[in-house]
């Protein structure tokens, strides 16, 4: 698989994922998808990776999917295709890879580009960046999970609403209604993602995957099935090297080494 479309390297127990066709905003085509799962697959099985951002290169994040593929006789792979292998594949590594992954947007996230940012487990916007759900302009619906994560982020009258008007929201109007964790300025953002990642690197990545798998489960569980999970996970958890760390750092009163297992 050709490794242009995205950029990718792995440093401090962090993987760096960068979508890489800024000529189109980032948008999708097969092989950036098919690569773009290649790379989170690297992460998932990769021991020293121990957190994930994902961000897009040049003044954009990702505006969904490249229209000149799928309105091409000869490249369009056709919406079954794209969706069975493209985005649905993409939301559901995001989702279940034990490890935080962090979305930086750096500039606008349109359709599928959106959806994939508001499946990462904490998302860091661009204060020039932007949140589109732009598929009911060109006759289409919200995939990649949107219909599924925007109105449990955001509630069901406001996503409904964006979902068939396709507004624009702003890094701040995003921030405000709860659909990312903070929107940040222009001169601090590199910094405030990197600091997020290295943090987030060094932390209990066990724990850390438990969370994402407890939230996922809370989306359709009733309170005595989550209560029921929350008891096997934290039962696991309780087991790690980190939880002897952490508890032994708490007792001594210094800073925890995690080590992620």
């Amino acid at each position: 698989m050709g490794s242009d479309s995205i950029e990718f390297k792995i440093e401090n127990n962090i993987g760096y994922l960068a979508l890489n066709r800024p000529e189109v905003f980032n948008s999708f085509n097969r092989e950036m998808a098919l690569n773009f799962q290649d790379k989170l697959d690297l992460c998932e099985k990769d021991e020293t990776v121990r957190a994930i951002v994902l961000t897009g290169n040049g003044k954009a994040f990702c505006a969904g999917q490249d229209l000149k593929e799928v309105t091409s006789p000869e490249l369009n792979p056709g919406f079954q295709k794209i969706l069975e292998e493209h985005y649905n594949p993409i939301i559901s590594r995001i989702r279940t890879i034990e490890k935080p992954i962090i979305a930086a947007v750096n500039g606008v996230a349109a359709g599928a580009g959106a959806n994939i940012a508001l499946a990462c487990d904490v998302v860091v916007a661009h204060e020039g960046a932007s949140f589109i759900q732009a598929f009911s302009k060109i006759g289409l619906v919200p995939d990649s999970g949107g219909t599924f994560l925007l109105p449990r982020l955001i509630g069901f009258q406001k996503a409904s609403a964006l979902a068939m008007l396709g507004d624009k929201v702003s890094a701040e109007e995003a921030e405000r209604l709860g659909m990312v964790y903070k929107q940040v300025p222009s001169e601090e953002f590199q910094e405030v993602v990197d600091k997020l990642a290295h943090k987030m690197a060094q932390m209990p990545t066990k724990a850390l995957g438990a969370i994402k798998k407890l939230f996922n489960e809370s989306m359709t569980n009733n309170l005595q099935s989550q209560l029921a999970l929350e008891s096997k996970y934290q039962i696991e958890v309780s087991q790690s090297e980190d939880y002897r760390e952490g508890v032994a750092a708490f007792m001594e009163k210094r800073k925890p080494e995690f080590k992620g297992k």
